[in-house]
């Protein structure tokens, strides 16, 4: 973390207020990661469905992902990790990653795998806060919380100065905020079962994510396609002088056991 072995205390931000998705009332969501196949879908109240891609999350990272690896500096931070493909394969590389995800079935997936996880949301405290060198968003994470502008501010708080956040754009030229719940279906013709309370969610192409960047002070660092997927990469203009307290606890970022697994802890699986 660009020479940093302790996490910043974070400074209060009311980003943090913005709700996280509530997957963990869905066990099909933890089924299906369980499994590693779905099918499984967001759907809005109009009816419309947004497949989820269960089998590629608990696969091994893709030739694409790795692309996306490629490009990234230094600690990283996946918010949203699921099943833990990229952070495991960061882990590999010897990379300093960390995943995070409010489902205890994907920190738990990911903890097997080898990638160290905590169960927490993105607007919770995190470890080194203004201290990470990359954040990744990726298989449609823009959407936590249905408020990009917060998500974008929450993110800008956990970078270093100047550092890289990667993001997952829609394939598609939208620009929503919606409330979906999660369905599980066993035909693409069978009727859906909704389970689960509705929570906010967001969907943006490329060019809604860069305006919205624009007008909070991102900078644009590239832009591409790869295997129909669409990615933009971003610079946080966070001044030096941050408003974050001082470090004061070690930051034992690849540890991955714990006494009492909880919403704060890494997942040891049984």
């Amino acid at each position: 973390m660009k020479g940093a072995t302790r996490p910043a205390r974070p400074s209060p931000d009311p980003a943090r207020e913005a709700p996280a998705p509530a997957w963990d009332a869905s066990d099909p969501y933890a089924a299906a990661l369980r499994s590693g196949h779905g099918p499984l879908f967001l759907r809005r109240a109009d009816g419309w469905l947004l497949p989820l891609e269960v089998e590629r999350w608990c696969a091994r990272a893709d030739a694409v992902d790795l692309e996306v690896l490629d490009r990234c500096e230094g600690a990283v931070l996946d918010v949203g990790c699921g099943p833990g493909r990229l952070v495991a394969e960061l882990a590999a590389r010897g990379r300093t990653v960390l995943g995070i995800d409010v489902s205890e079935a994907a920190v738990t997936r990911t903890v097997r795998l080898g990638g160290p996880s905590l169960r927490r949301s993105v607007f919770e405290p995190l470890p080194g806060e203004g201290r990470w060198d990359t954040v990744l968003l990726m298989d449609g994470n823009v959407g936590i919380g249905g408020d990009p502008r917060a998500l974008l501010a929450r993110v800008a708080v956990l970078l270093a100065p100047g550092g890289l956040l990667i993001a997952e754009t829609a394939p598609v030229d939208v620009d929503e905020r919606a409330h979906v719940r999660l369905v599980d279906v066993t035909d693409a013709h069978a009727h859906a079962h909704a389970t689960g309370g509705t929570f906010p969610w967001a969907r943006l192409g490329t060019r809604a994510l860069l305006r919205r960047a624009g007008a909070a002070g991102w900078r644009c660092a590239g832009q591409w396609t790869s295997g129909g997927r669409r990615f933009v990469a971003l610079r946080s203009s966070r001044p030096a002088s941050s408003s974050a307290e001082p470090p004061n606890s070690t930051a034992v970022i690849s540890s991955q056991r714990v006494r009492k697994p909880s919403a704060d802890s890494p997942v040891t699986p049984a």
